[in-house]
């Protein structure tokens, strides 16, 4: 885990803003379009609906999760043609343990 590449991820504010909002998908997004999501990725949320939260364009989201996701704190699916990401609630606890541990 490079804990600077994750800094680096969170000095964004829209970047961190996505991470709070996954946190309660369901308080911040509208409902997911495929019932798959629920069963095969629970808590996930298209692009399409984090691109229209943030009014940002899609390459910038799209740059944004990439982002998020090459240093662990997302993980993403593809079902049909949408891609779904979700936080990585076990990374993202490592990270925690270390900031109590470490900082």
């Amino acid at each position: 885990m490079n804990m600077v590449k994750i800094f680096k991820a969170l000095g964004n504010e829209t970047r961190l803003n996505i991470l709070f909002w996954l946190k309660e998908p369901e308080k911040n997004f509208e409902p997911q379009m495929h019932i798959t999501v629920a069963t095969d990725f629970p808590g996930g949320v298209c692009v399409q609906s984090i691109q229209k939260k943030s009014n940002l364009s899609q390459s910038t989201i799209s740059n944004f999760l990439s982002s998020l996701e090459e240093v662990g704190l997302l993980e993403s699916k593809k079902i049909n043609q949408y891609t779904y990401f979700r936080r990585n609630e076990k990374v993202i606890n490592e990270i925690k343990e270390w900031i109590r541990l470490e900082i």
